[in-house]
């Protein structure tokens, strides 16, 4: 069914009000569904509500706010206190962009939280502040190394943000084949996954996404992904996560970042940004293929096309789950 990209915002915002969220980082949370919907990216929309909302079932809402352990000057660690990713990784990202306007460079971890979302979101944040971020989150060891069958390190995102004179340059990437969430779905929907992405829990090759869940995802990009994804846990632990974070709990994010006049005027860089884009984007492409994009080029032409249609595609299934959930 298709309903106002309004009435999917305020819609979440029931749901996480109805558990035990306050009005704010309820629609923190709403801000970011929505906008992984309006990217296209079904699997971190209004379905992944679900998730959450069956975890907070499973453990509780939590009972403190996010906090701030401990800062510096140009840095600071939060204590997530059980909040979910897209609240802690929220307000680390302001008090990463409030200091790094201050003092030119900042570097924010935050810790005891699930679930932070699209990384891209944060990254964002910063460039249009006029900042340079790298951005790290680990998980539960959901992904076995390369060369392995046994999960060791989590999904593990990483991103690379920075400004330009138009739509920022953003890499915004999984470490594993297969997002947590996308096999989360795919159950939902009674899918099978896409070969090569999952081992059950003997080691054997699946596409069913129950087994891949209680076994093991594949890395992305083989023995360089796999070494992506060590090095994002490794970030999680400086943030204070355990070296294998529980199921759904105590992961932990980094994210750094930077004002581009500590090497050079902003605007001088943003151009340079902008210039070296298009420069990518008149590259030939290969025969018969399409025009070549920057990373964020979809994402951001995607948005803008939804926006005006206004509105989203839900399943069925979906929209009368969280419609329950809101009650």
């Amino acid at each position: 069914m298709r309903i106002s990209i309004d009435e999917a915002r305020q819609l979440v915002v029931r749901v996480m009000v109805a558990n035990a969220h306050s009005s704010e980082y309820a629609g923190i949370i709403a801000d970011h569904i929505i906008d992984c919907e309006l990217r296209g990216l079904e699997y971190g929309g209004l379905a992944r509500v679900i998730s959450i909302v069956e975890r907070l079932q499973r453990t509780g809402a939590p009972k403190a706010a996010v906090e701030v352990a401990h800062q510096t000057p140009v840095s600071a660690r939060l204590r997530g206190n059980d909040n979910l990713g897209y609240v802690v990784a929220y307000k680390a990202t302001e008090i990463a962009i409030e200091k790094a306007k201050a003092i030119g460079l900042a570097m924010v971890g935050a810790d005891q939280t699930w679930y932070t979302g699209m990384l891209s979101v944060f990254a964002e944040m910063a460039a249009a502040e006029g900042l340079v971020t790298m951005i790290a989150s680990n998980a539960t060891p959901w992904v076995a190394p390369h060369g392995a069958v046994e999960g060791r390190f989590g999904t593990n995102p990483i991103c690379f943000g920075f400004p330009s004179t138009g739509d920022p340059i953003i890499w915004d990437i999984g470490t594993s084949s297969i997002m947590h969430a996308e096999a989360v779905l795919a159950r939902r929907h009674g899918h099978e996954l896409a070969p090569g992405h999952a081992f059950d829990a003997e080691g054997n090759p699946t596409r069913d996404p129950d087994a891949a869940l209680a076994g093991a995802f594949t890395p992305w990009g083989g023995h360089k992904g796999s070494g992506l994804g060590h090095v994002v846990q490794l970030l999680g632990v400086l943030a204070g996560s355990p070296i294998q974070p529980p199921e759904l709990a105590d992961f932990g994010f980094v994210i750094i970042t930077m004002k581009p006049d500590l090497m050079m005027p902003e605007q001088d860089y943003r151009a340079q940004v902008t210039a070296y884009a298009e420069t990518v984007r008149a590259a030939r492409p290969i025969e018969g293929g399409e025009a070549v994009r920057m990373p964020f080029d979809r994402s951001a032409a995607e948005r803008r096309r939804r926006l005006s249609a206004g509105e989203i595609e839900v399943p069925d299934f979906v929209y009368e789950r969280l419609r329950e959930m809101a009650s």
